[in-house]
C-alpha cells in the first residue's frame, strides 16, 4: 500500500507539471486562437535563466527563480509584441508554424551559451526525502504539487473574479463583441503571453529541480503535455489541470507495471500510455472532457 501510495504521489508530481505546461498552451489558445509551440522554448528559457542567475551570478535561489519568471514573461511579451502581433488576421496555419520557428530560435541561445551538457539547477532540494505517513516523498515532488497548486489557483481567481481575467475570458468568446466594449485585443493578446512565460518558467524551474537537471532537451518535454491538452480540452484551464494530473498518474503507475510484470513491452511503453489513453477517450468524447464543443448552423 505505501509503494502505491508513493506512486500515486509521484503521479501527480508529474501529472502537476504536465498540468503547468498545458495551462501555458492553453491559456494563449483560449486567448488568440493559436496553439503556441514556443511554449517549450519559454520553459527553456525559465530554466536556464534560473542556473545562470543561480548556480553561475551566485544569487540565492528563490532570488534567481523569481528572476528567471519575470525575464522569461518579458521574453515572451516581446515575441507578441514584435513577430505574433504582426501576424493578426493571417491563416491559422501560418501562425502557428511561426510559433514553431520561434521555438526553433529560443533553443539555440542555450546551446550557443551553455553547451549541450546536462547541468545541475543549484536548487536547495536535491535528493532530499521527506516522510510522511511512512512514505518516502523526494523533497522536489513536494515543492512541485504545492507551487502548481498555487498557480492553478491564482489563474483560476484570475480568469473568474480579476477585470484583464474577464477581458480574456470576452475576447476568447467574442473578439469584436469585447472590442466594442473597450478591451484591447492588444493588451489581451500580450498579457496572456506574459502569463504563458510566468507558467513555463515555473514548469522549467521544477522539472530541473532535484535529480533531473537542465540539458536542452527540456523543451522537448513541452510537447509531452498535448495528450493532457487534448484530453482535458484544448481551450479549458480546468481540462488542462485535470487532464495533466490523469497523464501524470497514469504514466507512473503504468512504468511501475510494466517493470515488474510486463518487461516485454519494453522499457519507455509508460511514455506510449498517455498517447494511447488520449486517442481511447477522444474516439468517445472529441473535444476532451471540459472542451468546448463547435456548434455547426445547417
Amino acid at each position: 500500500m505505501s509503494e502505491l501510495v508513493q506512486l500515486i504521489i509521484g503521479g501527480l508530481s508529474l501529472g502537476s507539471l504536465y498540468a503547468l505546461l498545458a495551462l501555458g498552451f492553453v491559456v494563449v489558445y483560449k486567448s488568440t486562437g493559436v496553439l503556441n509551440f514556443a511554449q517549450g522554448g519559454l520553459v527553456l528559457c525559465g530554466a536556464y535563466f534560473c542556473y545562470a542567475l543561480g548556480a553561475r551570478w551566485g544569487l540565492p535561489f528563490p532570488l534567481a527563480m523569481l528572476l528567471a519568471v519575470l525575464g522569461t514573461a518579458l521574453v515572451a511579451v516581446v515575441a507578441e509584441r514584435f513577430v505574433m502581433r504582426r501576424l493578426i488576421g493571417k491563416p491559422v496555419f501560418a501562425v502557428i508554424m511561426v510559433t514553431w520557428g520561434l521555438l526553433i530560435v529560443i533553443e539555440q541561445f542555450p546551446t550557443s551559451v551553455w553547451g549541450y551538457d546536462l547541468l545541475p539547477l543549484g536548487d536547495p532540494w536535491a535528493m532530499n526525502m521527506a516522510g510522511i505517513g511512512g512514505v518516502q516523498i523526494l523533497t522536489v515532488d513536494l515543492w512541485t504539487l504545492g507551487i502548481s497548486a498555487v498557480v492553478m489557483a491564482a489563474v483560476y481567481i484570475f480568469f473568474r473574479h480579476s477585470r484583464y481575467g474577464l477581458a480574456m475570458r470576452a475576447s476568447a468568446f467574442d473578439q469584436e463583441a469585447a472590442m466594442a466594449q473597450g478591451v484591447s485585443p492588444a493588451l489581451v493578446f500580450a498579457l496572456a503571453w506574459a502569463i504563458a512565460g510566468v507558467i513555463a518558467a515555473l514548469a522549467g524551474v521544477m522539472l530541473s529541480g532535484g535529480v533531473r537537471g537542465l540539458s536542452p532537451e527540456l523543451s522537448l518535454v513541452a510537447l509531452r503535455a498535448f495528450p493532457a491538452i487534448i484530453l482535458g480540452g484544448i481551450d479549458s484551464p480546468v481540462g488542462a489541470v485535470v487532464g495533466g494530473l490523469a497523464i501524470g498518474v497514469a504514466e507512473v503507475l503504468t512504468a511501475s507495471y510494466v517493470a515488474q510484470h510486463a518487461p516485454w513491452l519494453g522499457q519507455n511503453f509508460h511514455l506510449v500510455m498517455p498517447y494511447l489513453l488520449m486517442t481511447a477517450f477522444l474516439l468517445v468524447r472529441p473535444y476532451g472532457m471540459f472542451g468546448t464543443q463547435a456548434v455547426r448552423r445547417g
